[in-house]
């Protein structure tokens, strides 16, 4: 039995995150910048969407946090 490849949203800020929602179903993971951290979780034949970019890009030396609060 071999696990479903996991859903990854990467840098969604506002309306681009419903339209992803639509098309791809809800993410596994959010990541709300591309730092080393989410390169790291992003495992071999796991789908990243992005925002802006691609998993190409080379990430941010700064870390994001994973959590925002207001």
């Amino acid at each position: 039995m071999s696990a479903r490849p996991a859903l990854h949203f990467v840098g969604f800020r506002g309306d681009e995150y419903s339209a992803a929602l639509r098309i791809f179903g809800p993410p596994d993971f959010i990541h709300i910048g591309w730092d080393r951290w989410a390169r790291q979780e992003v495992m071999p034949g796991d789908i990243a969407v992005f925002a802006r970019g691609t998993a190409d890009d080379e990430p941010s030396v700064y870390s994001v946090p994973d959590l925002r609060e207001r």
